[in-house]
């Protein structure tokens, strides 16, 4: 092992300093004035010993900042997900509360129908443009027939047309290859509301240019051909256009119903066969009868 001082200066330079150590010590305890000189030389170090801690508290705050920052950054990562799922919540509550409100205004619509119907909910849309069909949740399993109507909370929305086994494929009446009957309920004024194959729009099909028919008048279903049920609502209509030397008005209408906004709907079932109580003349036997009844088999 070798030694820290090995003799000579270095050695001696150490003894002074130890000797030195003690005197400072012993004057500190029993001299005021060596005291005060301490303060002073203090004094003088402070600058010194600030240069020296200088790197370790720009580290400390380096640190800090760094800490601070790095916290604050998960803060806000936290924050923003919090806000995400928020809006999540308040958009889902959004759409129940919409959800809620069709359901309300499909109950009201129920009881505008004296005919069962069955709740179907959308799953699908034809994308094709040329054709308005729509995708329902409902198929054979259900009972679900061609020709039944379909109805929202508006009003008709169209018609079965394809059954599969769990769905069905129900055409609008705004289809070009749609026709309904339907009447103008302010007067009992018949026609024929054509789909046009523009989503929102109809048209009635020859009516005179004579006929009392307004905007604003409310076009109802008239039962013909017993498919849709009578006096719900189809359209309104919206422009009519008279032009003397043509026989028939140009009368355009918009649908009732939500064509493009309803999700859950109203498949409409056949009104039940009431049958027929027989009448008194029914219940009357003939002669003839009697004299049947009267008359013995021969044997």
């Amino acid at each position: 092992m070798k030694p820290i001082f090995k003799g000579g200066i270095p050695r001696l330079f150490f003894l002074i300093l130890v000797v030195v150590s003690i005197v400072f010590m012993i004057t500190d305890n029993s001299d005021s004035k060596a005291r005060e000189a301490k303060s002073y030389l203090s004094l003088l170090l402070t600058p010194i010993q600030w240069l020296v801690d200088l790197p370790s508290r720009m580290a400390d705050d380096v640190s800090d900042v760094l800490v601070s920052r790095r916290s604050l950054a998960k803060e806000n990562e936290q924050l923003r997900s919090d806000v995400i799922s928020l809006d999540q919540q308040v958009q889902q509550m959004a759409s129940l509360t919409a959800e809620n409100i069709r359901l309300r205004e499909l109950l009201n619509g129920r009881e505008r129908i004296p005919n069962e119907v069955k709740l179907a909910e959308l799953i699908g849309v034809n994308p094709d443009p040329f054709q308005h069909q729509i995708i329902l949740g409902k198929g054979s399993e259900d009972d679900v027939f061609i020709g039944q109507p379909v109805l929202d909370a508006g009003g008709v929305l169209g018609q079965v047309v394809e059954v599969s086994h769990y769905t069905c494929r129900v055409m609008l009446i705004t289809d070009a290859r749609h026709a309904l009957p339907v009447e103008i309920i302010r007067n009992g004024f018949r026609s024929i509301a054509l789909g046009k194959g523009t989503m929102g729009e109809l048209e009635l099909e020859h009516v005179p240019d004579t006929a009392d028919v307004r905007e604003g008048d409310l076009l109802v279903t008239s039962g013909l051909g017993k498919r849709f049920p009578y006096g719900y609502p189809v359209a309104q209509i919206v422009s009519v256009v008279r032009d003397p030397g043509q026989p028939f008005a140009i009368v355009k209408a918009v649908p009732s119903a939500r064509l493009d906004k309803s999700r859950h709907l109203l498949l409409v079932e056949p009104a039940p066969i009431v049958p027929e109580e027989p009448t008194e003349s029914d219940m009357l036997e003939t002669p003839e009868d009697v004299q049947s009844q009267e008359t013995p088999a021969n044997g």
